[in-house]
């Protein structure tokens, strides 16, 4: 999978994208992620990349020139697989496991990173999808971008060590959310490993996870 960030400050993704899962997938090359600066398609001597909205109100809106002309240059190239322009957005669609597992299987992203008070409304012309990671607003969409990339990196085939790691955890099977987990030591300061967790009983684990798995889901959506 290749994966393009086009944002007004690529210094932001040094740091999640040099780290643990995703810096190990880059370097077996089972991702590639590219980060554009928007700045280098404006073509304002100041590399201005933003303007006040028509009709007034607070804030600056990102432009439309350098949005078409950093998609047209990345999408130029022609691919074998399908290819999603996503734009994110507090307006968009939920971002969710069952959504995650979709893009994950998409042969190239571009990712349109929105900032100040939000972008023309032209620029939605070239999206195919708006995606939101939740009802609250950022400062711009980057760490949006962030999140998605590394839910995506997570499913795409040999970046996690274990094969089955994806398939048990939260969300994997449906809203269920995973089960409560121990290691050793077996006692720490009084507080113990459940008996049953300890037992060898395969069986009776698995019995006992799957029971935890719901209380724990059903606890999590009387509160919300």
């Amino acid at each position: 999978m290749t994966i393009h960030i086009l944002t007004l400050f690529p210094e932001m993704f040094k740091g999640p994208l040099t780290e643990s899962i995703i810096k190990r997938a880059i370097e077996k090359k089972l991702v590639e992620i590219n980060i554009h600066n928007l700045r280098d398609y404006s073509t304002d001597k100041h590399k201005k990349c933003d303007d006040r909205p028509y009709g007034g109100g607070p804030g600056m809106l990102l432009k439309p020139e350098p949005i078409f002309a950093a998609v047209e240059e990345i999408t130029r190239k022609k691919i074998k697989g399908e290819r999603r322009v996503i734009l994110t957005s507090p307006e968009g669609k939920p971002f969710s496991q069952k959504l995650d597992r979709e893009l994950s299987q998409l042969e190239e992203i571009v990712f349109i990173c929105g900032h100040y008070e939000g972008i023309d409304e032209r620029v939605k012309k070239i999206v195919d999808e708006q995606i939101s990671i939740g009802k609250y607003i950022l400062s711009g969409g980057e760490l949006p971008a962030m999140v998605i990339t590394d839910a995506l990196v997570r499913l795409i085939p040999g970046v996690l060590g274990c094969v089955e790691s994806n398939l048990q955890e939260s969300f994997a099977k449906g809203d269920l959310l995973d089960y409560p987990q121990w290691t050793r030591p077996a006692v720490f300061r009084g507080m113990k490993v459940p008996r049953v967790i300890i037992s060898g009983d395969h069986q009776a684990i698995e019995k006992w996870r799957q029971q935890k798995a719901e209380e724990k889901t059903n606890q999590c959506k009387m509160k919300n």
